[in-house]
């Protein structure tokens, strides 16, 4: 099995699994390959380096002068990880209304119907015409991966 870390045009760092290097070039070619939070399909393979366990060495002395902060700056797959949290939370907490988004978004907020969480489909003019009337909405890219349960 070979492990090697991909990464997309959007500069999203991910991990893909495969039999061999064989394996991973032939579903690159054949577009099978895309990044588990933008969808995107052109991926390239990084360099990385083997690790090697050649035995317990020296740790390196602790520097007094330059001590390690407590709360270390957020790093990519982190922040990766802590948006597809929110995401599946938006999921989980909102009702679905598909390309009925702006109609349902306008009853909401008309009082017509109960106001509740919802999400959907709708067009840049649509998402304007909803921001120039006041109807506050935030477009929330959902990775595909997301969209249908994993197997």
């Amino acid at each position: 099995m070979k492990v090697l870390n991909l990464q997309c045009a959007s500069q999203h760092g991910f991990e893909g699994w495969f039999g061999s290097e064989d394996d991973f070039r032939s579903q690159l070619e054949r577009g099978l390959l895309e990044c588990p939070m933008c969808g995107d399909t052109q991926i390239v393979k990084l360099p990385s380096a083997p690790r090697l366990n050649l035995g317990a060495g020296e740790p390196a002395p602790a520097s007094r002068e330059h001590p390690v902060p407590a709360a270390a700056a957020p790093t990519a797959q982190s922040l990766q990880a802590a948006y597809l949290k929110m995401v599946r939370h938006v999921l989980a907490h909102t009702e679905d209304v598909g390309e009925r988004f702006a109609e349902e978004a306008r009853r909401i907020h008309h009082g017509e119907v109960q106001e509740r969480g919802i999400r959907g489909q709708a067009t840049r003019e649509q998402t304007e015409a909803l921001l120039d009337e006041g109807i506050s909405v935030l477009p929330l890219p959902i990775p595909k991966a997301l969209k249908e349960p994993l197997q």
